[in-house]
């Protein structure tokens, strides 16, 4: 986005921000209090709502608008007039607020977070800001209401996720977006001034930075209005929380996090989606609290107002197996152990509970525990027994007892799981833990910086802002040392074209060229002697994203 767009926001948003202050402020405009952010740690398990008149058509929401996307490029299937005009017969006779939420309850979900605007524009809210909206459909009656006393009655936390991007608002990134930012801005007010108490504020879809769209001056007013809210990291600013999408999040006990992902294959509804099994869905929710981190899975209603029954059973089977054993899910940390192909470890007070996810391997080969292990028992029904020594912790169930979705087993620590070290296997690399710099990095988030890549931690990673295609990791490594090996590990396969190169001068020569990387990218090449050496990315199709970089010394 032209810089000039952020420059001509401060006058737009002069007199929204110079609003009086609202009694009960956050201390911190920027960042929860750590008891705000208690109660979500502990509730580890969401429900995401994707809808709206898009329902009707069955594709998904926003991405299946045709008409331009500004900021993103590309367009959907669906003929502008067409989908724009589906309001107009969208009339679920269905919805039930109560019913919806008493099932996210009874799949032993803790909160709701419910899409109030996509990125196609449409209000699901009484907006007094645009006609565009839901209260101007046949079904006239503003679903967000509805939603929003039916989980302060049940006892549901309550989110509302709003896209700071709208490809239907006509000043939307031209040269009149500080028009778009003031209604923006509006709309947030309102969610935050009209529903109640609102816990949670759920960005997505930002196309530019938070300078673009006013986001420091937007937050204090949030606080303001809602001084136990937490937001997410997707408007611009890092916020409280993560949310990797799609995929589970990576063993992280410094921020906290939330996996969003979806129940079936697409966010809106669709007609005979796939619905994940429910061992799929039990392994989601254990590795996102192994990793420390939350679950918000996603259901995308019909358009009559209704869950569609297959996702509905399965939730409720999620719930009866939370009934027995959610002990082991909420309330509880990640670790200390890592999650592994094994399974994935939660631990509370000074009881670690390992989650043997596979059927098959009732044996868990673990990495040494500064803790001693005192006692040991099969949460799930029958028995196990543990050795431990210098070398690692080995827990052996009996076959008899392993379970189909989740073996899960118990041990008693001499001292709480807390204060034991996370154990890792320090790297061999001569990369490991030196200084490091990048050409870019994701949101200017230090979480992602270029160190996270040259760590012993295979979860972290060095991650890239959208729409970069060429970039530099550079490590010091504090003194000339010999390099014969390179181990490179990538998320989501987006490298076309790469380097290695070594500082010579005030020059870089390259010593060895390579295409694709992936998740295991192994060379060897003519040992060089370098202090300061290079990854440089010449073409990938999307930022790319680093999970490891080892240097390694040739093979003797």
């Amino acid at each position: 986005m032209p810089r000039a767009l952020s420059t001509s926001l401060s006058l737009a948003l002069a007199a929204l921000c110079s609003a009086p202050a609202v009694s009960g402020q956050a201390p911190d405009p920027f960042h929860a209090s750590a008891d705000d952010m208690a109660w979500w740690r502990e509730a580890r398990f969401g429900m995401f709502i994707h809808w709206g008149p898009v329902s009707i058509r069955g594709t998904e929401i926003s991405w299946s608008r045709g008409g331009e996307r500004p900021g993103v490029g590309g367009t959907g299937q669906i003929p502008l007039a067409d989908y724009d005009t589906l309001y107009q017969r969208f009339d679920p006779k269905l919805f039930n607020a109560d019913e919806w939420v008493a099932l996210a309850k009874s799949a032993g979900m803790k909160y709701l977070v419910f899409t109030t605007k996509h990125h196609d524009g449409f209000s699901m809210f009484n907006s007094q800001y645009t006609d565009f909206k839901i209260t101007n459909s046949p079904f006239g009656r503003d679903v967000v209401r509805e939603l929003a006393d039916a989980c302060h009655r049940a006892g549901i936390r309550l989110g509302f996720y709003y896209s700071p991007a709208d490809w239907h608002h006509p000043d939307f990134l031209t040269a009149n977006h500080s028009r778009y930012v003031d209604y923006f801005h509006r709309q947030i007010r309102e969610l935050m001034r009209n529903y109640g108490r609102v816990d949670i504020l759920w960005f997505d879809g930002l196309s530019g930075n938070a300078q673009d769209y006013g986001a420091e001056a937007l937050f204090p007013v949030v606080r303001a209005l809602q001084p136990h809210i937490i937001i997410n990291n997707r408007c611009g600013l890092p916020a409280d929380f993560d949310t990797p999408e799609q995929t589970i999040g990576t063993f992280q006990t410094t921020r906290p996090w939330e996996s969003c992902i979806t129940i079936g294959d697409q966010w809106a509804y669709r007609p005979n989606d796939n619905t994940k099994s429910l061992k799929q869905c039990i392994d989601t929710l254990v590795r996102c609290a192994g990793g420390d981190g939350n679950l918000l899975l996603n259901v995308g209603p019909t358009p009559l107002g209704q869950i569609e029954p297959g996702q509905a059973d399965r939730l409720r089977e999620i719930g009866a197996w939370l009934r027995k054993y959610g002990q082991t899910i909420y309330g509880t940390r990640g670790g200390p152990f890592r999650p592994g192909q094994w399974g994935a470890a939660t631990c509370k007070g000074n009881t670690v509970y390992l989650h043997l996810l596979s059927p098959s391997a009732p044996r868990a080969e673990l990495p040494p525990l500064a803790a001693r292990v005192v006692s040991c028992r099969v949460v799930t029904g029958g028995a196990a027994r543990f050795r431990q020594s210098d070398e690692g912790l080995v827990v052996q169930v009996r076959k008899q007892d392993m379970q189909d979705l989740d073996t899960i087993v118990a041990l008693r620590l001499d001292r709480p799981a807390s204060d034991v070290p996370v154990p890792r296997v320090p790297s061999r690399s001569v990369a490991y833990g030196k200084p490091a710099t990048a050409s870019n990095v994701f949101q200017n988030m230090p979480v992602y910086g270029p160190p996270a890549a040259l760590d012993d931690n295979p979860d972290t990673r060095w991650a890239t802002d959208q729409g970069v295609h060429q970039a530099w990791l550079e490590v010091d490594l504090g003194k000339e040392c010999e390099i014969g090996k390179a181990f490179i590990s990538e998320a989501f396969d987006r490298v076309q074209s790469w380097e290695l190169q070594f500082g010579e001068g005030d020059a870089w020569r390259t010593f060895y060229k390579g295409e694709r990387i992936g998740t295991d990218c192994q060379v060897s090449f003519q040992p060089v002697k370098a202090k300061v050496v290079r990854l440089n990315i010449l073409q990938a199709t999307e930022g790319p994203t680093i999970w490891e970089l080892q240097l390694l010394p040739p093979q003797k």
